[in-house]
Formats: structure tokens, C-alpha cells, sequence
């Protein structure tokens, strides 16, 4: 059987806890770069937490709250 290699995480992996960093963020929500910096800006999506001078990443139920909503909004 052949073996598949993923790059980042998915939905399915229903994780609770954690930090996803930006390209991790961007395979779930696809919006460039500009845009989803904007959009914190904006206060459309969620802060990231700085972990270090150059580092910020996103709690991981903080983006599956933000994925529901957009889902939510969709349906609307």
C-alpha cells in the first residue's frame, strides 16, 4: 500500500489542544497571507500568541471555532 504524505494538518484530525503555526493555519482557511493578517487587523480572525520574538502561532481551538463560524456564515 502506498504511503501518503500529508502536509499540515486536517479538520479530521479533530485536535483539542495545541498551536497551529501560519502554514498550518493556511491549509485550513485558504486566504493568502495579506488577507488573513488583515482580517486579525480587522478583528475578523483570531489573534495569534506570540511564542517568541519571531514566532506567533494560533491555538488550535481557537481556528476550529473560527472554521464553525465561517461554516455557520455559509449557511446563512
Amino acid at each position: 500500500m502506498a504511503k501518503t504524505i500529508q502536509n499540515g494538518p486536517t479538520i479530521q484530525e479533530h485536535r483539542k489542544t495545541g498551536f497551529y503555526r501560519l502554514p498550518d493555519v493556511l491549509s485550513l482557511i485558504p486566504v493568502s497571507k495579506s488577507t488573513w493578517w488583515s482580517g486579525i487587523k480587522r478583528g475578523e480572525y483570531p489573534a495569534g500568541i506570540k511564542l517568541s520574538e519571531r514566532t506567533t502561532a494560533w491555538r488550535v481551538q481557537d481556528i476550529h471555532a473560527l472554521i464553525e463560524r465561517l461554516g455557520e456564515q455559509e449557511a446563512n
